[in-house]
């Protein structure tokens, strides 16, 4: 069974950083890229971040190139998505994902003064 544990979200205030991680089991981690997706309220589900298996590349939502960063780690089998100068636009739930379909139960992230 996949797994997807995503944590490291919280409240921060606008220009801030957070670092959000993800843990992932039940499949081969290192054989698969593997994608940050948020969703804000009211909206639907965007296309944050993605990296391919080896970790040799990347590829990010306009609105966050330049911000945010994303590796992995495929020794531990975790997945990371360093975020910094956080805007209130940034606000949604984080998820890790395998695909669009099989994501993890998501990490809230709030930039708010």
């Amino acid at each position: 069974e996949v797994q997807l544990v995503e944590s490291g979200g919280g409240l921060v205030q606008p220009g801030g950083s957070l670092r959000l991680s993800c843990v992932a089991s039940g499949f081969t981690f290192s054989k698969y890229a593997m994608s940050w997706f948020r969703q804000a309220p009211g909206k639907g589900l965007e296309l944050v971040s993605s990296i391919q298996s080896t970790g040799a590349n990347t590829g990010y939502l306009d609105s966050v190139k330049g911000r945010f960063i994303i590796s992995r780690d495929n020794a531990k089998n975790t997945l990371y998505l360093q975020m910094n100068n956080l805007k209130p636009e940034d606000t949604a739930v984080y998820y890790c994902a395998k695909s669009p379909l099989t994501r993890g139960q998501g990490t809230q992230v709030t930039v708010s003064s």
